[in-house]
């Protein structure tokens, strides 16, 4: 019966010049997740039809929602222009609806040439559809549902509701950006966020092992594994810094007021040297304002100071409740709430200054060699590739990071 997905571009049919290149990177998206046995596409004008060809439609939807660029989709029924046919069709999908509810049906019809008007190929079908069913009433102006009847070429396409895509842009249309993970609820909804807008995303951890715990870096690993579902080919690339030896050098020389400050200096420092290394133009985090001592205005002014390129937020005026219920849908909140602090949380200062100033930032950075140790830091990244398959287990194979990737190797 449910033979096609119908699958709706949204915004990317008004890109103008533009247009076919985001359908191309779409649609090549979209073949990278559907990897089923005999799938098809069928390529219309601001439209796709995936042919089921006896695949499970509900599984291939649970692929598509993670698709970034896509607005919805629905499931298809396609059938001949012929009224019985249409009628029949839309019986055997008004089954499919629950009992006792509501609907309506429209129709739109491409084929001008076709003898019916809509409304009267609506009526036709409301009619036949009331008349072999006792569970639906109808209600033309709020209905439950709506059954969606398209008559097109030679054949008549039909439907119930919509269900919701992720919207945004096709991955990658958008460039590269490398995110900040610290292994918290809000930096995985970050990168999550700019996926969506089409941003190809890479992610750093600033992992302190031994003086955090290998728990806190397997942590990165598996929110990685949770993201790459929406990565390019199942796929995402996880850069971890070996930051021991800079945090305890911070912990010893710094303020204890200016410990968080300079830290984060250094961090997005090490994470600029690495977007130049490899071309990548912004760089993405999990702050949100006020949300911390280190997430008030003035920090962030602090923090940008140090680094030329762009810092993007996704989160910066978000609700924590928004986010954490992102965190949920995307399956990365039971991951993010284990109890294991990162560096930026283990050893969290009595003093923790909310208004800090670039002046004394810059003193204390004259405290130690800032350039030689931002620069061994960057030089150490241990760059891995983690897909939805990804099975490594650090905390197998050693107390820090290094031992534990030569004891999986």
């Amino acid at each position: 019966m449910i033979d096609r997905i119908l699958v709706r571009y949204g915004d990317l049919i008004l890109k103008g010049k533009n247009k076919k290149t985001f359908i191309k990177t779409a649609i090549k998206r979209i073949e990278e997740k559907l990897d089923f046995p005999d799938i098809e596409l069928e390529k219309h004008h601001a439209r796709l039809y995936v042919v089921l060809n006896g695949n499970d439609p509900d599984e291939v939807i649970n692929r598509l929602k993670k698709v970034p660029g896509l607005l919805g989709f629905s499931k298809v029924a396609r059938t001949t222009k012929n009224q019985d046919a249409i009628n029949q069709a839309a019986l055997e999908l008004a089954m499919r609806i629950e009992k006792n509810t509501s609907f309506k049906v429209e129709t739109k019809r491409a084929d001008k040439s076709y003898p019916k008007t809509s409304q009267e190929i609506s009526q036709l079908v409301a009619a036949h559809v009331l008349k072999n069913t006792d569970h639906l009433t109808a209600d033309v102006h709020n209905p439950e549902h709506i059954l969606n009847v398209e008559v097109r070429g030679e054949n008549s396409y039909l439907y119930i509701d919509k269900i919701e895509g992720l919207g945004g842009f096709p991955l990658g249309t958008m460039g590269k950006g490398i995110c900040l993970l610290s292994g918290g609820i809000d930096s995985p909804v970050a990168a999550y966020l700019a996926m969506t807008k089409g941003i190809e995303v890479e992610l750093m951890h600033f992992e302190s092992t031994p003086l955090t715990s290998i728990e806190s870096a397997q942590k990165a690993v598996d929110l990685a594994k949770k993201l790459a579902a929406y990565g390019i080919g199942n796929q995402i690339k996880l850069h971890l810094v070996p930051f021991t030896k800079l945090h305890e050098t911070l912990l010893k020389l710094v303020p204890e007021p200016y410990i968080i400050t300079i830290m984060r200096r250094m961090m997005v420092r090490i994470a600029e040297q690495k977007a130049e290394k490899t071309h990548i133009p912004v760089l993405i985090n999990g702050e949100s304002i006020g949300q911390v001592a280190s997430q008030t205005l003035e920090s962030i002014k602090v923090t940008d100071n140090a680094i030329k390129l762009p810092m993007l937020r996704p989160l910066d005026v978000m609700d924590k409740n928004d986010i954490v219920k992102i965190a949920r849908d995307i399956d990365t909140y039971s991951i993010s709430i284990r109890p294991f602090a990162d560096c930026c949380t283990v050893y969290v200062p009595r003093q923790v200054t909310v208004s800090p100033r670039v002046f004394y930032a810059e003193r204390y950075e004259k405290l130690f060699d800032m350039e030689k140790r931002v620069q061994e830091t960057t030089d150490n990244i241990t760059t891995l590739t983690i897909d939805t398959k990804t099975n490594l287990d650090l905390t197998m194979h050693g107390l820090t990071v290094t031992e534990a990737l030569k004891g999986a190797a």
